[in-house]
């Protein structure tokens, strides 16, 4: 009797301290550092802009003549900055695939949009599939007799990219900027109410975040830009040079890792 009545007997509820002592989860967007980097590291963009970083600090270490030419370690910074270059080619083989789908799923309000859309994933696709024979033909697999063309037409390509890329971007920061003033006039209005703004203010946050990043990607666009200009001019012009050249590499590299941290 004892037994059954006990089997049949319902279960008492937790006491209130007991519920009280429950963990609560944690917050997601506080990831372990080492699987972020291991998911950072699982993405083709993640290893190779970390190879872009160390290629142009080597680039700017040579380029600034801090080194004897006659050192060992000189030698061996060429021969590494050489080797992290022809390795980073090889992670855009079928990469122009990228801008092919993202022209197929773009939506555009306009023919302006369109044209700019053309231009500037066009030129960066164009860039990605010459790329590929550039590799191949510093592996050795086809006459490096084409080389010098090859890099011509892509550089152009590149260059012609990041013309439609900037003029696509400083329209979307013009709308975002549109968006972020509407929102500042919802806020104060809901304020001279007395009215709660809670969600305004979140919104107009987020805003604020895309308008930085939107801002440091035309950056970067900039930088890439002007060391295509330097490619299709030899190196020849004002600013130019071997050093700015590294720098805007560099700068170009660390903005674009920041952005793929954030994002994965």
């Amino acid at each position: 009797m004892d037994s059954k009545a006990s089997s049949t007997a319902p279960v008492p509820s937790p006491a209130p301290s007991q519920s009280r002592k429950t963990p609560i989860p944690s917050n997601p967007n506080d990831r372990d550092f080492l699987n972020h980097l291991e998911v950072y590291l699982a993405k083709r963009d993640g290893v190779d802009k970390l190879l872009k970083i160390s290629r142009y600090a080597t680039k700017i270490i040579l380029a600034s003549s801090a080194l004897p030419e006659t050192l060992t370690l000189t030698g061996r910074l060429k021969s590494f900055e050489s080797s992290v270059g022809l390795s980073r080619k090889a992670f855009r083989l079928g990469k122009f695939v990228q801008d092919v789908n993202a022209l197929r799923n773009s939506h555009f309000d306009s023919n302006q949009d369109l044209a700019l859309s053309i231009i500037a994933y066009g030129g960066e696709g164009l860039y990605y599939f010459v790329e590929q024979f550039i590799w191949l033909a510093k592996s050795g697999l086809i006459d490096a007799k084409h080389l010098r063309n090859l890099q011509k037409i892509s550089a152009w390509a590149e260059f012609i990219g990041y013309l439609g890329s900037i003029s696509l971007k400083f329209r979307d920061l013009k709308r975002i900027a549109e968006d972020e003033a509407c929102l500042e006039s919802s806020i104060q209005i809901a304020i001279t109410r007395g009215n709660g703004c809670e969600e305004e203010t979140e919104r107009l946050r987020k805003v604020r975040e895309k308008k930085l990043v939107k801002k440091l990607s035309i950056v970067q666009d900039f930088a890439d830009g002007l060391m295509a200009w330097a490619d299709i001019r030899d190196g020849k012009g004002l600013i130019l040079g071997p050093l700015s050249v590294s720098c805007a590499g560099l700068l170009s590299a660390l903005i674009s890792t920041h952005k793929n941290w954030v994002s994965c």
